[in-house]
């Protein structure tokens, strides 16, 4: 039988109480291995990418700039970016947002830490983790800051009907493929087949960019575009 590697994972806090818990807990999880710890943004950037982690779980108020780190990590025009899970104890939408548009692929409160280790698991295969109750919020954010209608572009243009759909789910908060599943009554891998295509096609790197795309370019609104059977 072979196995899978482990994911490697950076844990990035200021409060070296977060990090031994949050090590003790992924030190039990079966998948992961935690390649190292950082206390500062800067040295968050240079660990993560000296120790080739797959996932950071970086806390945005710890000296050096979780944001600025997070964006020298997996900002837009970042090459090989990390994906970066957001960890801090602030569920407004404000604060969310900053974190999504700096390019982190998910956002866990420090109340959920139970979550983190599915969160990793998640954030790995290309989904992106929010805590329950964050996600709402944050689309309907995105669709008070948008003053006018928007064009539908080129990129729009190349997704197909069934791909569209998905992506809508996607800006109502459903962020697994089993919720959009679900909600469009189609199988786990063809929902998981229609967003990577439209993940391709947006040149975009992870599902939470592709919702707030999606929000941004009003697919929020009106129904579902029908999937072909």
């Amino acid at each position: 039988m072979t196995s899978t590697q482990p994911i490697r994972v950076l844990i990035a806090d200021d409060n070296a109480v977060v990090r031994r818990g949050l090590r003790m807990r992924l030190n039990h999880a079966d998948g992961i291995t935690v390649v190292g710890e950082a206390s500062n943004g800067r040295d968050a950037v240079t660990i993560a990418r000296r120790e080739r982690a797959a996932v950071v779980l970086m806390d945005l108020e710890m000296p050096g700039d979780g944001l600025k780190a997070t964006r020298a990590l997996a900002g837009p025009g970042v090459e090989n970016p990390i994906r970066v899970i957001a960890l801090t104890a602030h569920a407004e939408p404000a604060w969310v947002i900053q974190a999504l548009e700096s390019g982190a692929v998910g956002y866990l409160l420090k109340h959920d830490l139970r979550q983190v280790p599915a969160a990793i698991e998640a954030a790995a295969r290309g989904e992106s983790p929010l805590s329950a109750g964050v996600a709402a919020p944050v689309i309907h954010e995105f669709t008070r800051r948008r003053t006018t209608d928007v064009v539908a572009d080129e990129s729009i243009g190349a997704l197909t009907p069934a791909e569209l759909a998905a992506v809508r789910q996607l800006t109502r908060g459903r962020t697994t493929n089993e919720d959009i599943a679900a909600a469009l009554v189609l199988s786990v891998n063809t929902v998981r087949s229609q967003l990577s295509s439209a993940l391709r096609k947006t040149g975009l790197s992870d599902r939470t960019q592709l919702a707030l795309w999606g929000v941004r370019r009003g697919l929020d609104r009106g129904g579902d575009t029908p999937s072909p059977p």
